[in-house]
């Protein structure tokens, strides 16, 4: 897996390979709220869909989160300046996952965290007056640009593991190449 001319691709691979962990996960939090979270929020009534999502909107905002969510993108652009003036495509595939994952970054943002936020400033469920009208505002809008995000996320994630996959491929030596079609290579 090195690349001989830069010495670069043996650690990009192992960066490379974290920063597509840390995708995965995040790209999983966006699906399994896409395919299941939401949809079994669904059938809660307001006053519980809005208790729950402000539960669960708290309880994300944690270390172990944040350390996939910021970690993903941060370890890509290590991975891709560390393959800078290698061979093979790996680094275009890297830099289209990023171009993905910001997308993904500014869907949550722009929207999610406005929405989240507002969704906490209604206060406690118990006491607010019209539910229905708060949930309202949140839910449609959440659940389309968090189905944007899962897509979004999900192909950086397939753009990492092309890049991984491109990365581990052996690489033929400048000097096997030069060879090849002379009678030294046979």
């Amino acid at each position: 897996m090195t690349d001989n001319s830069t010495g670069r691709h043996s650690s990009a691979g192992g960066v490379l390979g974290a920063a597509t962990v840390a995708m995965g996960l995040i790209a999983g939090v966006f699906y399994i709220f896409a395919c299941d979270i939401m949809p079994s929020l669904a059938r809660s009534d307001d006053r519980v869909f809005i208790e729950v999502m402000q539960n669960i909107d708290d309880v994300i905002q944690n270390p172990v989160f944040f350390v996939s969510f910021l970690g993903a993108p941060v370890l890509a652009a290590i991975s891709a300046w560390q393959l800078r003036g290698t061979k093979g495509g790996a680094r275009r595939w890297v830099l289209a996952a990023l171009l993905a994952y910001g997308l993904a970054f500014l869907v949550t943002v722009a929207v999610n965290i406005p929405l989240n936020d507002d969704l906490a400033n209604a206060g406690d469920p118990a006491k607010i007056g019209d539910p229905a009208a708060v949930r309202e505002k949140f839910e449609d809008t959440w659940v389309a640009w968090n189905a944007v995000r899962a897509v979004l996320s999900t192909l950086a994630l397939a753009f990492l593991a092309r890049a991984l996959f491109l990365c581990r491929r052996p690489h033929t030596s400048a000097y096997l190449e030069s060879a090849t079609g002379s009678s030294a290579s046979r």
